[in-house]
């Protein structure tokens, strides 16, 4: 699937639209901050994989957007 960029979401359904920057520049510059935490989220088989990012109190997942017919 080709990516036309990314989104984010946060815990209260608020979302970030970050375009094809690379997210956790492109979300640290929205909220003028310069330091956040990865969020990570567990998997059934055990492992974590990375999802987004804790910035300025808010936990932002962060998904890739792209061509729905790719998707199919």
């Amino acid at each position: 699937m080709r990516a036309l960029g990314y989104i984010a979401k946060d815990q209260y359904g608020n979302f970030y639209p970050i375009g094809n920057h690379p997210p956790r520049k492109a979300l640290l510059t929205t909220f003028n901050r310069q330091h956040c935490q990865k969020m990570y989220q567990d998997t059934k088989d055990g492992k974590t994989r990375h999802v987004g990012y804790i910035i300025a109190g808010l936990w932002l997942d962060v998904f890739v957007v792209g061509q729905w017919k790719d998707a199919v």
